[in-house]
């Protein structure tokens, strides 16, 4: 198969880089325009929420006036009553856009999250062979989880600020344009403050999300092989790699935190000048000119407004920190989303399969600088036994790769009952294909569910009939819950013989065309090796099979043996024929013979 990497730490891949910022947030768009009436019901609420809020202030200073007897048009019980009113009904807009917000957020991201887990699966294989699953687990939790924490306040958020910037900018010309002027000169100093620190942070939380995403993919490989860190005894090397991984992520969320963490002190640093500014400009005007523009209740409320005016400055600044962190997130989810798919082919589709399976001069790489097959030509009759065997990364498992379209061929054809294997959709070869790999997988749930996969229509009676023939019944039967036992990573507390026979049971339940057998009795005790054998001769009655074997014993009565060396075949025919040759199959014989302590038979 295709080089892996090997443990993380070791593998220097480089992640790609992430795309603009404005191409991310139209595609964030398109997801939530889905919602689009809901959310101008939100704008709207926002927009009234933050008129009410521009009015609190204005009505807080005519009630200052009125205490000092400047202002003559209102009561104080009259001013008192409507900003009561104000602020209730502010809070109640602000709570409804809220909970409607949170509604729409957690819906776009739940598409996101369908639609990108549905691309993942209909990724081709040689994707997952050839980079980490860790990485793509981080992409489908922690960026994803990143945007939903966004859009459940950001957007709110930025309109709110935008709302009450504008409209308060305009209320504090109105109240009086010289305060706003003295107001606003700390509007470049804000500005260039948020550009030098904005500069900075956008690269270290891009930085921090890769890092992330390499530390999860550390922690998923490691958890996943924690008993092999047992065997060699490796923990203290994997604590290292881990330190390495955990330092990376501390230092780069350790920049962007205290870059981040800058804004909301310059921003305070400039609040309180601005209200110093308008407080002692403001006073030594009202005292000393008796301007009757400039009244105290117009000082307080303009004071207000002040603050009401970097307020939302401030939260732009700081939920442009949040949506950067988002838009990372987001770019890495829609990075994947853009890679392409197995594409579900509009081919002719293989209702039946006689089995009959032709190579005919067959080539295939991986990568250009080395071929994995080369001429390769073979011909398996309906119903026979074709063994491959060989030294490892002879092709072997190349050629079932090939087989079942995983790959496609570089030159030559591969014939299915005389169709062209490339003229045929995948879907419907892989309907007939049926494999049992040396470790089979189990997933997360009952053992019939595990059998039933095979088939997801079949009834217990079939799942249990299939279990019989695969000589699994005996040992389910002895499990407390019987066929309802929940099996859990990949079928801990069985035996590794106990998961193969459920494998093979599984196979049993598709009933399928063509056989794949990977060293599937390989590390079995003589025992279960027997019933596994058993089982794998009902499966195999009567249908064209492909088994890899390094044991040589297993593949005797293959009606072919295929003998592979440095992707070519360079022997082939029965267990006898080889051996009269006395060529390198033969040789094979003679070493595991010799190994073993068995007699050649």
């Amino acid at each position: 198969m295709a080089n892996r990497h090997g443990p993380r730490g070791t593998s220097g891949q480089k992640k790609p880089k992430v795309k603009n910022m404005r191409s991310t947030l139209r595609r964030m768009w398109s997801y939530l325009a889905i919602n689009r009436i809901v959310f101008w019901v939100v704008l709207v609420l926002v927009i009234i929420s933050s008129v009410l809020s521009l009015a609190g202030p204005y009505f807080l200073g005519v009630a200052v006036d009125t205490m000092l007897g400047e202002a003559t048009s209102f009561t104080l019980f009259s001013i008192l009553i409507i900003l009561a009113i104000v602020f209730i009904l502010q809070s109640v807009t602000l709570a409804l856009s809220n909970y409607w917000m949170i509604d729409i957020s957690q819906q776009t991201v739940f598409r996101m999250r369908k639609e990108l887990f549905e691309h993942v699966l209909q990724l081709p294989v040689q994707r997952f062979q050839t980079s980490e699953s860790g990485d793509l687990i981080s992409r489908l939790t922690n960026d994803i989880e990143n945007v939903s924490r966004t859009l459940n306040t950001a957007i709110i958020q930025v309109i709110t600020s935008v709302i009450t910037l504008v409209g308060t900018l305009l209320v504090m010309l109105w109240l009086s344009p010289l305060l706003t002027l003295l107001t606003i000169t700390i509007v470049p100093l804000m500005y260039f403050g948020m550009k030098w620190i904005t500069k900075r942070t956008g690269k270290y939380f891009k930085e921090q999300q890769k890092a992330l995403g390499d530390m999860t993919g550390y922690l998923e490989e490691h958890l996943s092989g924690h008993t092999m860190i047992k065997l060699f005894h490796q923990e203290n090397r994997a604590i290292r790699q881990y330190d390495t991984y955990n330092k990376e992520l501390r230092d780069v969320g350790y920049w962007a935190q205290v870059y981040s963490g800058f804004i909301p002190k310059l921003m305070n640093s400039l609040n309180n000048l601005s209200f110093a500014i308008i407080v002692g400009i403001g006073g030594w005007i009202a005292i000393t000119t008796n301007n009757a523009t400039v009244s105290v209740g117009v000082i307080v409320a303009f004071s207000t407004y002040a603050r009401q005016f970097t307020r939302p400055l401030n939260d732009l600044a700081n939920q442009f920190n949040v949506i950067l962190s988002a838009v990372a997130g987001a770019e890495r989810a829609f990075e994947i989303m853009d890679e392409p798919i197995e594409e579900r082919e509009k081919k002719e589709k293989l209702t039946s399969w006689q089995g009959d399976v032709m190579f005919k001069n067959v080539s295939f790489a991986y990568n250009e600088s080395e071929k994995v097959l080369n001429n390769v030509s073979f011909h398996a009759k309906s119903g026979e036994m074709i063994a491959l065997v060989g030294p490892t990364g002879a092709g072997k498992t190349t050629i079932i790769s090939l087989l079942a379209r995983f790959y496609e061929e570089n030159q030559g054809n591969i014939l299915l009952d005389g169709k062209h294997a490339s003229h045929v959709s995948k879907e419907s070869i892989r309907d007939h294909l049926g494999i049992v790999l040396q470790d089979s997988y189990l997933f997360d749930t009952t053992i019939r569910e595990n059998i039933r996969y095979g088939r997801l229509d079949a009834t217990d009676d079939e799942v249990e009939q299939a279990a019989a023939l695969a000589n699994a019944a005996s040992f389910i039967q002895q499990l407390p819950d019987g066929y309802d036992t929940v099996l859990s990573g990949n079928g801990n507390g069985i035996s590794q013989g106990q998961r193969q026979l459920l494998a093979i049971a599984r196979v049993m339940l598709k009933n399928p065309d063509v056989l794949i057998l990977d060293e599937a009795t390989s590390s079995i005790d003589t025992v279960t090796e027997i019933k596994i054998t058993e089982a794998l001769g009902r499966l195999m009655n009567g249908k064209t099979s492909f088994v890899i074997a390094h044991r040589l014993n297993t593949v005797k009565e293959a009606d072919k043996i295929l003998v592979l060396n440095h992707g070519q075949i360079i022997e082939q025919g029965t267990h006898r024929e080889l051996l009269t040759k006395k060529g390198f199959y033969a040789n094979l014989v003679q070493t595991q013979q010799l190994n073993e302590g068995t007699v050649n038979s």
